[in-house]
């Protein structure tokens, strides 16, 4: 008895079947290229389905062909295994090539092997709907296969080595135009659709089309007021149009395997591109204002190089499918096999029935370009959920302004070190840096106001008593308890309170280090209800080279985002010497970007003096900032303020800073406009607009730069 059982019995649970078909020999689960169509990539193999009993295919390239044999041969002969007379062709043809010697009681309603098979081809929301397509070709017939069904299989020439295809018979068409009528002008003007649209869309109406039936017999199709005919026009192909007919879409020429229509229409660069199931769709997006294209229909492959191309041109790519069942499973396959570029999936908000499943019934509803906006709008809230909800709580909210950041360092009443924020310390090795760090610690320590010595700088008093935790990755233990030491002595205090922590940590390895403050901070936030300051000498020791772009990244944004958590000034010393104003490598340009302050410690003209120049500011001109001085005193045992420097000597340094700075833009272009020099500063020197142009300022009244009266553009003395 004619059976799938039986077949199955018969053929090795259906791996003989492959085998007789497959027009080369295979492995058991080693991939191939499909010989179903022109694959380019070897994803398909047949394997074993030990919950089924049996063998199948399963194509990765394009999921249509995967399934049984019996779906395998279907695809072969252009049926459908899922209809009743199919499946009985299918097996009837298996057993006949095959030579199973299988009963079979309907071969008298069968057509015999060698007979001529039609093969039809599945196009657009409403051939699918029809259930039948009727299909004129003019280059050639097109089926699911380029393998011929009078072909037997298994004598075709290996895959491996493709013969070439011979030319099919060419099946003439014709057609006449005529101007839209004003019936047929309505009909598409439901949808939105103009005759601007149309025109730009190769949209035509038929007068009269003629062609040969598969027989070779010709035939006309003329058009009626209860029954128009448009054609959609390509180089080498038709597609026609019946919006009313039983059969609504028949094709002549060669459509070609990589079918888009409104793609050629696309403009250069988008927001959106919408990917629908049929022609009609397209146009009644593309009339709203909206970018969109179809593919061959809902269920064919997309091809991902095509969609690879649009991602550039195209924020956001869509399918934008009917609401019926085939629509909604399709759309979420080409979702899951286009994930990795991007692609996501819209759902109309329809029934998914007859009169109301796609974009067009959307439209012809009453919904306008602003509605479907708004379900757009609703459709990015539902894919960017989870990211709003974080981004909520980072929202300004004007009606209630935050509260100031309060000021930990500051010298003259410029805040250098601020709550949230980072503050960079930099200079040469015995520029006294360390000492200078020591005058910070020691200003945490006095919780009274009392009157110390914190060489010329202000430090916020801790009188709740938070975590102050100093953590050195370059000095010995016990340098670095001299150094403390010396804190308490200039704090005036008799022991450390337990709210202060230091810690060596030069015998562990880089990524320990980090991992041992960003723990510890934790810790200690919790346990003293609070971070004052955190001192991190050597912030370079804590990544592998200082010259490593992304690992510069990395840790000033780790050490920014932790400041910000616990609403502590995190101070980095950083061991480089700056070049002017400058910080060096990318560690340093890092630094430069997220402190909200940079001190300099360098050595003075003067033997055993230390100067500290601010090199950043937020707000105003690190320029503007007094230079204070510091040295060792033999009588108090430690160093001690020396005072500011004088405003002479504060200008000296400006105009020497400012020259530098000049010089080095100037070796980039010879002429600079007014803005050009602003914007150029502001980069160079990490400073506002209003500080730049004070900086221009400057430099004319000490003739740094001249400015061409004839160009109204500025150069540097000595190039102009």
């Amino acid at each position: 008895m004619l059976s799938k059982e039986e077949i199955l019995a018969r053929t090795d649970k259906g791996l003989n079947v492959f085998k007789h078909y497959l027009p080369f020999p295979f492995r058991v689960g080693r991939n191939f290229l499909n010989p179903l169509y022109e694959d380019k990539k070897a994803s398909c193999n047949v394997y074993f389905d030990r919950t089924n009993d049996q063998y199948k295919l399963k194509d990765y390239g394009n999921d249509n062909y995967s399934g049984d044999c019996f779906h395998f041969v279907g695809k072969i002969l252009g049926t459908d295994c899922c209809h009743s007379d199919s499946f009985i062709e299918i097996l009837q043809k298996i057993n006949q090539d095959l030579c199973l010697g299988m009963e079979n009681p309907t071969s008298n309603s069968l057509p015999s092997p060698n007979s001529s098979i039609p093969l039809f081809l599945s196009f657009g929301e409403d051939a699918r709907k029809a259930g039948e397509v009727e299909k004129v070709t003019e280059g050639r017939e097109r089926s699911m296969s380029p393998l011929s069904p009078k072909s037997s299989m298994s004598s075709m020439t290996p895959m491996l080595e493709r013969a070439p295809e011979l030319p099919k018979p060419i099946k003439p068409f014709s057609v006449k135009v005529k101007p839209f009528s004003e019936l047929e002008l309505t009909y598409w003007q439901q949808y939105g659709i103009t005759l601007e649209f149309l025109k730009k869309y190769q949209v035509v109406s038929c007068k009269e089309f003629a062609s040969e039936n598969n027989e070779g017999k010709p035939y006309k199709l003329t058009p009626s007021d209860k029954e128009p005919i448009f054609a959609y026009q390509g180089k080498r192909y038709l597609k026609l149009y019946k919006p009313f007919s039983t059969v609504r879409f028949q094709y002549a020429g060669d459509l070609g395997d990589k079918y888009c229509f409104g793609l050629e229409q696309l403009p250069p660069k988008g927001n959106i591109l919408f990917i629908t199931g049929g022609e009609k769709d397209v146009l009644s997006l593309v009339a709203k204002g909206f970018s969109a294209i179809c593919f061959n229909s809902e269920t064919s492959n997309i091809p991902q190089s095509t969609i690879r191309k649009l991602t550039y041109r195209f924020k956001h790519v869509v399918i934008l499918y009917d609401c019926d069942k085939t629509g909604l499973e399709a759309s979420e396959k080409h979702v899951q096999q286009l994930a990795s570029l991007g692609v996501k999936r819209m759902v109309l908000p329809l029934k998914g029935s007859k009169e109301e499943k796609d974009i067009s019934d959307y439209f012809k509803l009453g919904n306008t370009t602003e509605d479907f906006q708004k379900l757009f709008i609703q459709f990015l809230d539902i894919i960017y959920a989870e990211t709003m909800a974080v981004l909520k709580s980072c929202e300004i909210d004007f009606t209630k302004p935050p509260i100031s950041a309060e000021m930990i360092i500051s010298i003259n009443k410029v805040p250098l070190g601020t709550q949230g924020n980072l503050c960079c310390i930099t200079g040469g090795e015995g520029t006294g840096k360390s000492n200078y760090i020591c005058a910070l610690v020691a200003g945490t320590l006095n919780t009274e106001d009392d009157d110390i010595d914190t060489l010329g700088t202000r430090i916020k008093p801790n009188r709740q008593s938070k975590a102050v935790l100093l953590y050195d990755t370059e000095q010995s233990e016990l340098q670095l308890y001299k150094n403390t030491m010396n804190s308490l002595k200039r704090a005036k205090q008799k022991h450390f309170p337990d709210s202060f922590r230091a810690y060596c940590l030069t015998g562990m390895s880089r990524k320990e280090r980090l991992q041992a403050i960003i723990q510890s901070m934790d810790k200690f936030f919790y346990e003293f209800s609070g971070i004052h300051l955190v001192i991190i000498d050597g912030i370079a020791d804590l990544i592998h080279s200082a010259n490593d772009e992304a690992e510069s990244i990395r840790i000033v944004d780790e050490l920014y985002r932790l400041a910000g958590i616990y609403q502590t000034c995190i101070v980095c010393v950083l061991h480089f010497i700056p070049n002017g104003l400058k910080l060096r490598g990318h560690l340093g340009s890092e630094l430069q970007r997220k402190s909200a302050g940079i001190l300099s410690i360098e050595k003075d003209d003067q033997p055993g003096v230390s100067v500290v120049k601010v090199l950043k500011v937020r707000d105003g001109s690190p320029l503007d900032v007094p230079l204070i001085q510091f040295a060792w005193d033999k009588k108090e045992e430690m160093h001690v303020y020396l005072g500011e420097k004088t405003k002479e000597e504060k200008e000296k340094r400006k105009e020497n800073e400012l020259n530098a700075a000049a010089k080095t833009i100037f070796t980039q272009k010879r002429y600079y406009t007014y803005q050009e020099l602003t914007d150029k500063l502001q980069e160079y020197l990490d400073v506002k607009e209003r500080t730049a142009k004070g900086y221009i300022k400057f430099m004319r009244e000490k003739d740094i730069i001249l400015k061409d009266p004839s160009k109204a553009n500025y150069f540097i003395i000595g190039h102009g």
